[in-house]
């Protein structure tokens, strides 16, 4: 008997957590580890390094990218907001170039994730909770602090005259509404 059809094709994982996720065809983001893997910068034609973390990467910098280091620690009371506008606009400035940015920070959750968010608004005109939707749909573990949140909530204001996600009340402090659900099943029962 012929085994045609008999094969599954088996999906790729989801977003590579430990490498360089595509957000957008010119948008990668990751943790510093990966960031400092130069094959994968290569491999994934990275010319433009966005680095938002305290500390400058040591990695060995290749000639033929451009490295940004925004030196914003991982708090909810760093002006993360400061930077929306002029990463965004790096981003789409590199990608108009037919380049390509990787925007990382320590873990590639919260700071990274927020500017990725802020780009996405910005530049290919989604709610906050479109590019939220999108960003967890690459990488899963993206979850900015509650203060990046507010922040990308007064820039969502800004840009649209509106507000897709707000901050509610919570067992666990004020929270973005979207992890409501989340934040009531973890209440001990």
């Amino acid at each position: 008997p012929s085994s045609r059809g008999r094969h599954r094709i088996v999906p790729p994982p989801p977003a590579a957590l430990s490498g360089l996720c595509a957000v957008t065809e010119h948008l990668y983001l990751s943790n510093v580890r990966a960031a400092s893997d130069s094959c994968q910068l290569t491999r994934c034609k990275i010319t433009c390094v966005v680095n938002v973390s305290e500390a400058k990467s040591r990695a060995p910098q290749l000639p033929s990218v451009e490295y940004i280091h925004l030196p914003v620690p991982d708090s909810p009371l760093a002006p993360l907001s400061d930077h929306f506008d002029p990463v965004a606009d790096q981003i789409q400035l590199t990608a108009a170039h037919g380049g390509r940015t990787l925007v990382h920070c320590n873990a590639g959750v919260s700071r990274s994730a927020a500017l990725c968010m802020a780009y996405l608004m910005k530049h290919r005109h989604v709610s906050l909770l479109e590019a939220h939707r999108w960003l967890k749909g690459r990488r899963p573990l993206v979850r900015p602090n509650k203060g990046f949140w507010e922040q990308l909530i007064r820039y969502e204001m800004e840009l649209r005259g509106s507000n897709s996600v707000s901050m509610v009340s919570s067992s666990m402090g004020d929270i973005p509404d979207i992890y409501e659900e989340e934040a009531k099943n973890m209440m001990p029962v």
